[in-house]
Formats: C-alpha cells, sequence, structure tokens
C-alpha cells in the first residue's frame, strides 16, 4: 500500500476538484496539504521566509509593520512558526514538499541571524537595508556601525531557534549551515544568560557577572510616576512571556541535543522565577525588574507594577518545570501567588494588567496622554490593560499536579505528544478542504493594519491560518496512519 506522503504527491485532480474528491477524504487531505505547501513555497515566500498576511493578489504584504518583495519577518506567525509546522507536517506524513519549504526557511533565518547570536522582528534582503545590520553570513564593515542587538522579546530569537533546531533533527544533524547556525545561537543564549538564571530582552555582549549579583526581589523605596526613559531592554524580563519560552526552547534543545547544559539552563531559569517572587503584600511577579531586582518601568504604558498578566503564565510555568524535574521547590510559590492573584481579580473576574506597588490599585493610563491613573475609562486601545483570568484552570492544575507521585511526575515527563483522534479533526479537516482555492491557498477576509486607511484590500492569505491548516491536515493523517 503506498504511504499518504506518495498519495500526496502522486494524487493529481485531472479535471476533478477539492469536493469532488472530498468524498475520499484522506485522499483530498493529503492533496491539500501538499497542493497548499507547494503554493505558499512557491507563491507567498520571498527568499523562502514569511510575513503575517498578504493580499489575495500577492502584491501586498506586511508583519508588524509594511513589507516589500525583501523583507520577511521573525516574529511569529512569521518564518519560523511557518518553518516549524512544515517541519512538524513532514515528520508525520513524510510529504516532500515540506521538508523542501522547511529548508528555504531554514536558510532564511541563517540569512537573518545576527553576530550576537540571535534573531530580531525581521531580516531584510536588500543589500542596501543588510548594510545597516551585522548579519553573520555577511562580511563585517569595520567603518560602518551595524545593528547587532538580537531579541527574545515576542518569542523571536526563541522561534527561530526551536525552528532551526527542528530541522537540524529532521536532517539527521548532517547539513552543516543549518547545524552550525543553530550551535551558535545555542551558545549565544548560554553565554547571555545572568547569573540569576534571567534573560534580557535584547543581548549583545555576555553579561559581567560582578555587575549582575544573585538578589531576591524587594520592593523599591520609590518609584518615578512617569516614564523615565532608558533602555529598559538590557533588564531581566518576564514580558510578552520571555523567560518562559526560552525555558521552553532549552527544554526542547536538551530534548534535541541531549546536552545537560540547556536543561540546565530552563532550571536556572526557573530558580530566577523563584527569586523574583515578590515579597508580601503582592507574592507575585512584575513584569520587569532592574539589577537590584527591583520592579521598573519598561515602555511608556508599562509602569513599574506587579503583573496580573505575566505572573498568571510564571504559574504555569512554575508547574512545567515542576514536571520537568520533580522538585517541588518549583510548587512552592504557587499556593501564595495564586491566593494574592484571586483577591485581586476585577469585579467581572479579570484580573488588571498592573498592579500598584504595596496598594495593589490597579493601574491604567489616560488615551493619548499616557498620565498614569486609577480610572479605567478612557484607555489605550493599543494593549491589553485588563487581561483574562486562568485562575481556576491554574487551581485545578495546581491541585493535580501538587499530588503526584515520584512515578507519575516520571511518567508525565516520558510521555509523548500524540496527535488528535480522527473523528474529532474529520469536520475541520473538511472545513479546511473546501476552504482551499485551486491555486492551493486558504483566502480569508480581513485587512491590512500598516497600509494606510485609504487601502482597500479585503481578503488575505494569513500566515496563522496556514500554520493551523497545516498542523490539522498533518494531524489528521498522521492519526490515520497510526490507525493502521
Amino acid at each position: 500500500m503506498k504511504s499518504l506522503s506518495l498519495i500526496a504527491v502522486g494524487f493529481v485532480f485531472a479535471g476533478t476538484t477539492v469536493a469532488q474528491a472530498a468524498d475520499d477524504l484522506p485522499k483530498a487531505a493529503a492533496e491539500a496539504l501538499h497542493r497548499g505547501v507547494e503554493f505558499f513555497h512557491q507563491k507567498v515566500a520571498k527568499h523562502g521566509g514569511y510575513v503575517y498576511l498578504s493580499s489575495d493578489d500577492l502584491k501586498k504584504s506586511e508583519g508588524e509593520g509594511k513589507t516589500g518583495p525583501d523583507t520577511v519577518w521573525v516574529q511569529p506567525p512569521g518564518t519560523p512558526a511557518v518553518g516549524s509546522a512544515l517541519i512538524e507536517a513532514y515528520q508525520r506524513t513524510n510529504d516532500p514538499a515540506c521538508l523542501a519549504a522547511a529548508k528555504d526557511a531554514g536558510e532564511a533565518l541563517i540569512q537573518g541571524q545576527y553576530r550576537s547570536g540571535g534573531w530580531s522582528n525581521s531580516i531584510d534582503f536588500d543589500p542596501a537595508v543588510r548594510a545597516k545590520t551585522a548579519y553573520r553570513v555577511d562580511q563585517p564593515l569595520p567603518k560602518k556601525r551595524q545593528f547587532n542587538v538580537s531579541t527574545f522579546d515576542d518569542d523571536k530569537t526563541p522561534a527561530a531557534l526551536r525552528c532551526l533546531m527542528q530541522l537540524d533533527q529532521a536532517l539527521n544533524f548532517k547539513d552543516e549551515r543549518v547545524h552550525e547556525a543553530t550551535t551558535f545561537a545555542l551558545d549565544s543564549v548560554l553565554k547571555v544568560q545572568f547569573p540569576n538564571g534571567a534573560w534580557a530582552q535584547g543581548f549583545q555582549d555576555v553579561p559581567d557577572p560582578a555587575k549582575h549579583p544573585v538578589l531576591k526581589a524587594s520592593y523599591p523605596v520609590d518609584w518615578p510616576r512617569k516614564h523615565p526613559g532608558g533602555d529598559y531592554w538590557w533588564f531581566y524580563t518576564f514580558n510578552d512571556n520571555n523567560i518562559s519560552r526560552m525555558i521552553e526552547t532549552m527544554l526542547l534543545a536538551d530534548d534535541i541535543y541531549d546536552d545537560p547544559r540547556y536543561r540546565a539552563a530552563a532550571l536556572k531559569a526557573g530558580d530566577f522565577i523563584l527569586l523574583a517572587q515578590m515579597p508580601d503584600p503582592q507574592p507575585a511577579w512584575a513584569q520587569q525588574y532592574d539589577f537590584a531586582m527591583h520592579p521598573v518601568w519598561a515602555r511608556k504604558f508599562e509602569p513599574t507594577s506587579i503583573s496580573g498578566g505575566e505572573s498568571q503564565q510564571l504559574i504555569g510555568t512554575l508547574m512545567d518545570l515542576y514536571n520537568e524535574s520533580g522538585d517541588k521547590k518549583y510548587l512552592e510559590p504557587i499556593p501564595r501567588a495564586l491566593a494574592y492573584l484571586k483577591k485581586s481579580q476585577l469585579p467581572d473576574g479579570r484580573l488588571a494588567r498592573f498592579y500598584e506597588l504595596k496598594t495593589n490599585k490597579p493601574l491604567y493610563f489616560v488615551k493619548d496622554t499616557y498620565e498614569l491613573t486609577y480610572s479605567d475609562v478612557n484607555l489605550p486601545t493599543h494593549y491589553g490593560f485588563q487581561v483574562s483570568s486562568n485562575l481556576d484552570k491554574l487551581q485545578q492544575r495546581y491541585d493535580e499536579v501538587s499530588r503526584w507521585t515520584p512515578a507519575k511526575v516520571q511518567a508525565e515527563r516520558e510521555k509523548k505528544p500524540g496527535v488528535g483522534k480522527i473523528s474529532s479533526l474529520e469536520k475541520r479537516v473538511q472545513q479546511i478542504i473546501a476552504a482551499q482555492d485551486q491555486r492551493g491557498a486558504w483566502v480569508e477576509d480581513g485587512k491590512f493594519k500598516h497600509h494606510g486607511k485609504g487601502d482597500d484590500t479585503t481578503r488575505m492569505i494569513s500566515s496563522a491560518t496556514f500554520i493551523k491548516n497545516v498542523d490539522t491536515l498533518s494531524q489528521y493523517l498522521a492519526a490515520l496512519r497510526a490507525a493502521k
């Protein structure tokens, strides 16, 4: 019997449509995956990489800004997120189109790696623009100042690392360019981890341990009520789940390379979470800390405060670390944090993103002027100043994992990720197939954010949708294979 991947490559429509083929759902799903990947790779990709949105006619595109033909995006759902989805689809189906596209995405990331070892928000291929940036693959320009600050922010360097690690593994570690770029990045992020286990938002130079003593978090004597400015990106940062994503990435590195340095880095970052828990009366976490381990301002709308958002994420990360290590020290802070956050819920059950130090009053900003206020009646709209509460789910998970025996912890750690059940995937697979056009594209209604108010584009091709569809189709095909 032919494998599903051979069906995907060899199945020819010969005048039939996807809808007509849908009565043979496995074959139609394999074909939809193959055609979707080929279209995205051959028509949507730029230099092997991806942005967030492209117009239906492929003439316009954007990431977190308007993009031309020589710019791709790193921040998910850009190049590394698409690349990881392609690699996972290849591992599930063996469809060579997935691997070919993933290899080109990996090459785009190699072209965008900084000499500092990581990545920033985007990668430029225009030679004039590239000259401003310290890309590793390019010759240094000694008399020209080049941007060389890699960032962990918004899952940029971590996502690029995960994609390259997965690609390195899929290629059996035999592609020298992929392997070298990946190991250089891994070595770089290990070097810039602070002595206390934290990472900053950005990095360029290796921190001096003498300037970064290991301290427990504490309250400052006072803090400014107006944004003080400054280079906040060098501080210890939880913002946008920065350290949680790095822990996830280091654990994946340990799984792929079986190198104890990566697991040690993840656990060391977990130890920083323990150090950063604030004392009473607010035993949770700030978005960001200075080198004295005091909460501090970041951007003009991110004040010195306790965070209802990042604190919830860190509780989940601590339970992940307990699952990884079996060390109950990672569970110890959780009951205090949950109790505090439950008392801090707003009348509608949500949490404020920011709570004033010690008084615990929710902090907000006045739209346009960005004055700090206790009122939520006139907020800027670009940022979530109130966030959903996941405290009930976190409490349920804590109640469960805190009762685990050592044998149960070990069993959970060794549990392999599965694919969805065939029956639960079939309806979504049918919808995905029906939504695919003759080119292999998935087009949906939408608007660009960065093309100006006069832009009349209403039909979009989305990387986020492509990732979801590829994941669902490949899960379905893998579930079919596993059932045989």
